[in-house]
């Protein structure tokens, strides 16, 4: 899957960042390089995006020990996790094709028994260190985990990302976890628990997906209040200087849809909410907004809310230098 689509080429010329979005292309490859599988093998978490079987999109994170993330070949990402039932995207990865029989010389997602891959968007961070890869390609069921065939790898830069390390987990995998079965919840709003939780955020993940269906997952940092939650249903964000490849904000361009993941990264619960999104070019408005360039609002459709999702836990932060203020 090579080159720009048609609505990331449209966000870049608008925003006049065309020369510096093809000078950026060059670090789009569809294979992860030998420094970058070593980066991915020490990580204890991957963020996903996809889209479920209602066509909702998603956000979710799957955990392991180190070395629960693969590159077994150039272009191949393993992941050895699963996510549980209550997960959003449970659906879309436990009943992606599975591998048939070995699999296939180079086309091994095309050759699954039990249904087609899964389009799925893919990004790792290393809080510690601000590192991120990003990773997007098509999903089969291999086992108890997946087994990915890239179409798109490359590194981001460290901005906006808030440098945490991990803390040693509860000996029996994180705080409350016999708690969570019981404690999911469901929602088409945000709930005035779950309104603080994103005023007090620092970090979130979004998932989007171009018309053809081919799902990215990226990251947006900043200091605590840069979400804003303008209703129950309606939030708003900057969208601050980045490498002007607009992965994201092109896709949304061509399809709206778009899901966002919202770690606690004290309890390790999570919230998902699926919803649409859409990219504000108002000047009076991003003029507003400390250190906007442009503005983004995602409306609200669905929340699900799980405690001890996550077995991770992770100090305070240390805000990138490059946040801007927040107003």
């Amino acid at each position: 899957m090579g080159g720009y689509h048609r609505g990331e080429i449209a966000v870049q010329e608008r925003s006049g960042l065309l020369r510096r979005a093809a000078s950026a292309e060059r670090a789009i490859g569809s294979s992860v390089p030998e420094v970058a599988a070593e980066f991915l093998a020490r990580q204890p978490f991957v963020v996903l995006g996809g889209t479920d079987e209602r066509g909702r999109i998603w956000a979710t994170q799957l955990t392991g020990e180190p070395g629960f993330l693969g590159v077994p070949e150039p272009d191949v990402l393993t992941v050895d996790a699963l996510p549980p039932p209550d997960d959003p995207l449970a659906g879309l990865l436990s009943g992606a094709g599975r591998t048939g029989g070995g699999g296939g010389e180079g086309g091994g997602a095309g050759e699954q028994a039990g249904g087609a891959p899964a389009r799925i968007g893919m990004i790792d961070i290393e809080p510690a260190t601000r590192r991120r890869m990003r990773m997007n390609g098509r999903a089969v069921r291999d086992g108890d985990g997946l087994r990915v065939h890239l179409d798109q790898a490359l590194a981001n830069c460290p901005k906006y990302i808030q440098e945490r390390h991990p803390r040693r987990p509860a000996p029996d995998g994180g705080e409350g976890r016999g708690e969570r079965r019981r404690g999911v919840t469901d929602g088409d709003s945000l709930s005035p628990a779950q309104q603080e939780a994103l005023r007090a955020a620092d970090t979130f993940f979004i998932a989007t997906a171009s018309d053809r269906g081919d799902a990215d997952a990226s990251h947006r940092g900043g200091n605590p209040g840069f979400v804003q939650v303008l209703t129950p249903r309606l939030l708003r964000w900057p969208d601050y200087a980045g490498n002007g490849m607009f992965l994201t904000l092109g896709n949304l361009e061509l399809n709206p849809a778009a899901g966002l993941f919202v770690p606690d990264w004290v309890t390790g619960a999570s919230l998902h909410l699926t919803g649409s999104a859409r990219t504000v070019w108002d000047a009076d408005e991003v003029a507003r907004v400390p250190g906007a360039e442009r503005l983004m609002e995602f409306e609200v459709t669905g929340v699900r809310e799980i405690p001890a999702a996550s077995p991770l836990r992770w100090s305070e932060p240390a805000f990138h230098r490059f946040n801007p203020p927040v107003a």
